[in-house]
């Protein structure tokens, strides 16, 4: 065995990476994998959960320059079958030795993907299963379909377990859509450590319904032939440039990253203002999301899937496609990743970059003189797709030539789904074919936002609209003016969006000034949104913290990532958001994150099925006194087409 301080060869990473969050190369990820088994003698039943760069400090990455150094380290969390233990390891890529090993007790790390074939595989060939299978009729396993849900935290005895919760459904050939025949009142528990079957729910037998659910174009008959074809031309190529995984597009600079667990990072978000370069965002990237279903049945009441401390986006991520996915002249990034032997594999076009018209930027008519003057908007778009289970998310980060920034998901796929007897309709969803209903759910995103508005030290307050009461000072009950108060410590900046008041939040910087002697300032516009319906005090409410407030502010910590903590699977509750912010610790002019939650309620209908047309939900960054006048009026004028007027004219 090779002696554990024994440094490797080391490949010639250190030339790979030009800055410190470039992302690992696959060569890195296959050394760092090399490394950590030679020197910590690991066998087949340790598992690698994920394999990600250790991203530096971050007084590193903004005092490097191009050409300097680049101490290079690979974080990798590591399972072992045999006792269930969990650890995290820091590999040295520069050095070729372990330089950080730690046993994580009492957690589960996130599912692997290899953990879903092997589930499925175990659940088929448990002969208590079978028997559940053949009391409803089915016999043949090569149709079932077992998809394994986190079995999340119920105050169960087998806690300690690696459980997942297996619910099946059928489908009627190979090719069907399995979701259109849920196997209603079946539950298979399985320890995913062992692969054992360690209980069965075996609850009423609900005949499956009968509708197929099919959307191939063979399945739905004759297609539409009134659509027309719309091309997308970008003759002189696009506007933006990539280094690497450094992109200047316009007046924005700033770096991709891409992690197996979060997707997509925006690292080092700039806007080059009268030639300098003014920093937004240090770091942007979604921290964690949950699905509560409201069924309070013994198939759905456990359905709340963490999709990304549970699951990991990035490991779920599509290789995207052009025309399909994405239109024009599209940029991909690709992610390097392992498998749970750590066998090097890679997401191609993990992710997609483009840009789109957004129709108009600005535009005035002077009706005296004639002239008209209008700009057309351009946006660049950054998105990954993730496929969990069912559901399809898309994630698009917009940038705007005016300065603002847009989070936008989009949500399709396939409703998870319930058998009801025929003639029955549920309370808590709706019936979406025959004998066929979704249950009520919502999905709730928590988007971690590390700004930097204009340089580190940072405060937030909270904007509402007040009306002024009737009196002397509003003698025509038309008064109304925008109210801001400072949020200082952390308690205090746990807030719910107010529709009422039109609230809104603005991250300023105290030490830094416009034209006009104000703090500039970026505002975080909530977008379409409401609030969570679980109780208070229900396990999901416990676990997932962070749903109860829109809007959390934390002082930078480096080790405070995800809002339910770093180990959702399995967890009690209480970690992350609510627990870190019990310090109250001061928010005021340092060095600040903001949390944003966002919530889509989805009361099922039968235009959901069998494919959902995509759900939207966003939220928006708008500066607001960081520019000292519209950023955009140098955009230059379109070209008039065809004799229309779409630019100057007098």
């Amino acid at each position: 065995m090779t002696d554990l301080h024994q440094a490797l060869p080391v490949l010639a990473t250190a030339q790979v990476a030009a800055h410190p969050l470039d992302q690992l190369s696959g060569a890195e990820v296959a050394l760092a994998v090399q490394i950590i088994r030679q020197q910590r003698q690991l066998d087949q039943r340790v598992r690698f959960v994920s394999v990600n760069l250790h991203e530096p400090a971050k007084e590193v990455v903004l005092q490097f320059t191009a050409g300097s150094p680049i101490a290079r380290e690979a974080l990798i969390v590591l399972l072992d079958n045999l006792d269930g233990a969990t650890y995290e390891a820091i590999v040295s890529l520069s050095e070729g030795h372990v330089s950080s090993w730690k046993h994580i007790p009492d957690v589960q790390p996130p599912f692997l993907l290899d953990e879903f074939f092997e589930c499925e595989q175990a659940v088929k060939t448990d002969a208590n299963y079978q028997e559940a299978l053949r009391k409803r009729g089915i016999t043949d396993l090569d149709l079932l379909m077992v998809d394994p849900w986190s079995a999340g935290y119920y105050g169960d005895k087998d806690e300690k377990r690696r459980l997942a919760q297996a619910l099946t459904w059928v489908r009627s050939t190979p090719g069907d859509n399995g979701y259109a025949h849920p196997v209603q009142g079946l539950i298979a528990f399985v320890d995913l450590n062992t692969m054992e079957v360690v209980s069965i729910v075996d609850n009423e037998i609900v005949p499956l319904p009968p509708a197929p659910g099919n959307y191939t174009p063979e399945a739905v008959g004759p297609l539409r032939t009134s659509i027309k074809t719309i091309d997308i031309q970008q003759p002189d190529g696009p506007s933006f440039s990539v280094d690497g995984y450094a992109v200047q597009w316009e007046k924005w600079h700033l770096r991709i990253g891409f992690t197996t667990r979060e997707g997509l990072v925006l690292h080092t978000v700039n806007y080059e203002d009268q030639g300098k370069l003014r920093p937004i965002i240090y770091r942007a990237a979604l921290g964690e999301m949950v699905v509560p279903y409201g069924d309070p049945g013994s198939e759905h009441n456990r359905k709340n899937a963490f999709d990304i401390g549970e699951y990991g986006l990035g490991m779920l991520t599509n290789s995207l496609e052009l025309g399909c996915d994405c239109l024009g002249h599209i940029h991909y990034f690709d992610a390097n990743m392992t498998n749970s032997h750590g066998n090097l594999f890679t997401i191609k076009n993990a992710v997609c970059m483009h840009e789109e018209d957004h129709g108009i930027l600005w535009k005035h008519v002077d009706w005296r003189t004639n002239q008209t003057e209008v700009r057309r908007s351009r946006r660049l778009v950054i998105s990954f797709i993730a496929t969990v289970g069912n559901y399809e998310y898309g994630y698009f980060w917009y940038l705007y030539q005016d300065g603002t920034i847009e989070f936008e998901i989009k949500l399709t796929g396939i409703m998870n789904t319930g058998a009801l007897p025929p003639g029955v309709k549920s309370k808590y969803g709706q019936l979406i074919a025959p004998q066929l209903y979704a249950p009520i759910h919502q999905h709730i995103f928590n988007v971690r936002l590390d700004m930097m508005v204009d340089g580190l030290n940072n405060s937030v307050y909270e904007v509402n609209t007040v009306s002024e009461p009737g009196g002397p000072a509003n003698p025509h009950g038309n008064a109304y003016y925008a109210e801001a108060t400072l949020l200082e410590h952390e308690l205090a900046a746990q807030r719910t969006i107010e529709p009422h008041s039109a609230r809104y939040w603005k991250i300023t910087n105290p030490e830094s000034r416009n034209a006009l002697g104000d703090p500039v300032a970026y505002k975080l516009m909530p977008g379409s949104n409401t609030f969570p319906f679980v109780q208070p005090d229900s396990y999901v409410a416990q676990r997932a913290g962070f749903i109860q407030k829109h809007l959390w502010v934390t002082p930078y910590q480096p080790e405070e990532r995800f809002p339910a903590g770093e180990y959702p699977n399995q967890h009690k509750g209480g970690a992350g958001l609510p627990s870190w912010t019990q310090a109250d610790r001061s928010v005021e002019n340092t060095d600040i994150v903001v949390w944003y939650t966002m919530n889509i309620h989805h009361i099922p209908s039968p235009e959901d099925w069998p494919v959902m047309p995509a759900h939207y939900i966003n939220f928006m960054l708008k500066p607001v006194g960081f520019f000292d006048h519209n950023p955009a009026l140098d955009i230059p004028p379109s070209e008039p087409k065809q004799g229309h007027c779409c630019a100057h004219t007098a």
